[in-house]
């Protein structure tokens, strides 16, 4: 035994039970408030923040130790900061950086721990409507900002000739659509364009109304409950898929209902995690985070549908590229991409 790779390794277990811990405290000071209220304030007193926050003092007080032994918050004088940067990634929800939606989405792991072991053995189905609510809303709220900062500004201009077509008036279809965050967007940025949002999930498909019409697009966006093989046909310009083709148990029968259904000059946009085409390639820090979550919804996710290809989060470009050919695709290409997606172009 080599005690030194011993050492190491109890090391790096130490540190990412620290993390653990650091996500589900990440999750108590969203729900509380605690970041929002810190943010812009300067340094404050645990006394002073629980005030602001109707909580505990003594709680407070451990919860900020615990935050800045993390290097999340600073200390000084038994006074605490959140630094403006920090504040962009755990406080703003409307900065490109803001990643606190996932510690929902984590916690839904812990609480689906049960399901996912009765998959693991089994059949290793673990459909997407049967996961804990927190993964919905984890969901929509940690993709959201960055839909937001990538998608008008740099995804849909990457694509040939896309958003002349979007800004003349286009037929959209955002196929997986989720609560909506993506169709919104785009539905925000091109007022002329009719867009489509469809979703296997109805709670989902409700949720997406709802922010519809908050948002004031509900007279150009229509959402409703259909699978990524039945949506109707109406020669759509643009057919999306953000983050949510390798979840499909059939995503070659996907990519060919979208052939099926654009018009001859239509364009797919295919979005989906970062990865190589070799596990080598994947063997980094986005990696490990794809892979578990791939572990926990994507591949048991289509393992709960007809087919069942499992593809997972890290198929690499060069899987999805067989996926669309098989389908009859006849260009496709890497448009362009994020430390975290992959924005692909698919054309007949």
């Amino acid at each position: 035994m080599d005690e030194a790779k011993l050492n190491a390794f109890m090391g790096q277990l130490v540190t990412d039970m620290g993390g653990g811990a650091m996500w589900a405290s990440v999750l108590v000071g969203d729900e509380l408030g605690l970041y929002r209220a810190m943010a812009g304030s300067g340094f404050l007193t645990a006394e002073e923040l629980a005030e602001r926050t109707h909580c505990n003092p003594r709680l407070v007080r451990e919860w900020l130790c615990a935050q800045a032994a993390a290097g999340y918050v600073e200390t000084a004088d038994g006074r605490f900061r959140l630094p403006e940067e920090q504040a962009m990634a755990l406080a703003d929800e409307n900065s490109p950086v803001y990643v606190t939606g996932g510690a929902h989405i984590l916690a839904s792991w812990f609480l689906d721990k049960d399901k996912i072991v009765a998959a693991m053995r089994g059949d290793g189905a673990l459909s997407w409507g049967d996961h804990h609510p927190c993964m919905f809303t984890g969901t929509e709220r940690f993709f959201r900002p960055g839909y937001r900062a990538h998608l008008v500004a740099a995804w849909l201009p990457a694509l040939d000739g896309v958003v002349s077509k979007l800004e003349a008036g286009a037929t959209v279809a955002d196929v997986g659509c989720g609560h909506g965050a993506s169709t919104i967007i785009m539905a925000e940025a091109y007022p002329a364009s009719r867009f489509f949002g469809f979703d296997f999930h109805t709670p989902s498909i409700d949720v997406a109304r709802e922010r519809a019409a908050e948002s004031g697009v509900a007279d150009r966006v229509t959402f409703e409950v259909k699978t990524a093989k039945d949506y109707p046909a109406r020669g759509y310009d643009l057919i999306c898929f953000f983050d949510c083709l390798h979840d499909m148990g059939d995503p070659v029968g996907a990519a060919r209902h979208a052939y099926e259904t654009l018009a001859p000059d239509g364009t797919v946009l295919l979005v989906e995690p970062f990865a190589g085409d070799r596990l080598e390639e994947n063997l980094t820090p986005v990696g490990r985070l794809f892979y578990a979550a791939s572990t926990f919804i994507c591949t048991p996710s289509s393992l709960s549908q007809e087919v069942g290809l499992a593809l997972g989060a890290q198929a690499g470009e060069a899987r999805l590229r067989d996926v669309f050919a098989e389908a009859g695709f006849s260009r496709f290409r890497r448009a362009t991409e994020t430390p975290f997606n992959l924005i692909l172009e698919a054309k007949k």
